[in-house]
């Protein structure tokens, strides 16, 4: 029997009539809340959380994560049980104390009342791991056997649209390309569990929701993101896609205190890596510490901690780093640097 990661890169990599799928185009204006939910009609989505907190023990960082999938091969079949959506979900904490990321992972078929993602708000759940959001807020909880989570992320801005007002571009060609806002500055409060202890805690967060039609465009392996909170409310997020032969497209977006947004692409877009870690567990080296400019700013990352890797080959089939940093030169904060495709090529 074929796993559900197998199942997803089966649905990834496999040709489909370009119609199977909703399509994204540049002009469409993003509604909000419905698209603060799911888009099946789409191949892939995800809700991305991650953000750093303060205990009285010390600094963390988090990630959840959920994923959705539609495979159109399964669409055929009648049965309630046919894994025509898939959901997928990341969850992680990173604690210098510890020395290495903690991290767990679910995958699941849709299965209404346990395992779903709502159409109207953000709503996603495998059995009990979940992300919803109510009256501005989002609440996650997860457990695992080494660390539970529940959180609580509350809006203090609007949502930041990428790219084109919300039309994110992720190659030369336009249809490489996705939907996607992020929400910075979300204020955190809430309960971690880890090595036996619970503790209060407090920070701030990220989250990006993303939804997509398109492979990775064929001349690239992978990509690094950057999503900032910096300390006087401006935000961040830049990205870059790479290939054999260098960098495929960059983009970033910045929003500074007063929530102007400015877009940026190209050459106005570039990721320098100063150090890296090479990972114990797999054997792939991360430039874990970076300077990104955007325009004429440039801000100097460095890892909360470096072994910050997440083996997903048992949910997605990848293994990527996903890693707290700090921020500081053109402005002080914290962030999250997202680094894939550096051992093999990200297959979606």
């Amino acid at each position: 029997m074929r796993t559900l990661a197998s199942i997803l890169l089966c649905c990834v990599a496999c040709v489909v009539e370009a119609l199977a799928f909703d399509p994204v185009v540049p002009g469409k204006q993003l509604e909000f809340p419905r698209d603060f939910g799911a888009h099946p009609g789409h191949r892939i989505e995800w809700w991305y959380a991650t953000g750093h907190l303060d205990s009285k023990e010390g600094p963390l960082g988090f990630q959840v994560t959920f994923f959705r999938v539609r495979n159109p091969d399964a669409e055929a079949n009648a049965s309630r049980f046919a894994p025509s959506q898939i959901l997928f979900a990341h969850a992680a904490l990173a604690d210098p104390a510890v020395g290495k990321l903690a991290h767990a992972q679910r995958s699941a078929r849709a299965l209404a009342g346990l395992v779903e993602a709502s159409t109207t708000d953000t709503d996603v759940r495998i059995d009990d791991w979940s992300l919803q959001r109510a009256d501005g807020a989002y609440r996650t909880r997860v457990a695992s056997d080494d660390f539970a989570l529940d959180l609580t992320m509350a809006a203090s801005q609007a949502p930041m649209l990428q790219g084109e007002r919300g039309f994110s571009r992720k190659g030369p060609d336009p249809k490489h390309a996705s939907y996607y806002y992020s929400e910075p500055q979300l204020r955190v409060s809430g309960r971690v569990t880890s090595k036996g202890q619970s503790r209060e805690v407090t920070g701030v967060a990220w989250l990006d929701h993303e939804w997509s039609s398109e492979l990775l465009a064929a001349e690239a392996t992978g990509w690094d993101w950057l999503g900032a909170n910096l300390g006087d409310g401006s935000a961040l997020m830049a990205f870059r896609m790479r290939g054999k032969g260098g960098v495929v497209w960059s983009s970033a977006t910045w929003r500074d205190r007063d929530g102007r947004t400015t877009a940026y692409a190209g050459s106005a877009v570039e990721f320098t890596p100063r150090r890296k870690w090479k990972s114990p567990h797999t054997g792939i080296a991360y430039p874990v510490a970076m300077d990104v400019r955007v325009g004429d700013r440039t801000w100097h990352l460095e890892p909360l901690l470096e072994d910050q890797e997440l083996d997903a080959r048992a949910s997605t089939g990848t293994v990527y780093w996903e890693g707290a940093v700090r921020v500081s030169g053109a402005g002080s904060g914290r962030a999250y640097l997202e680094l894939t495709g550096y051992g093999e090529r990200v297959p979606f």
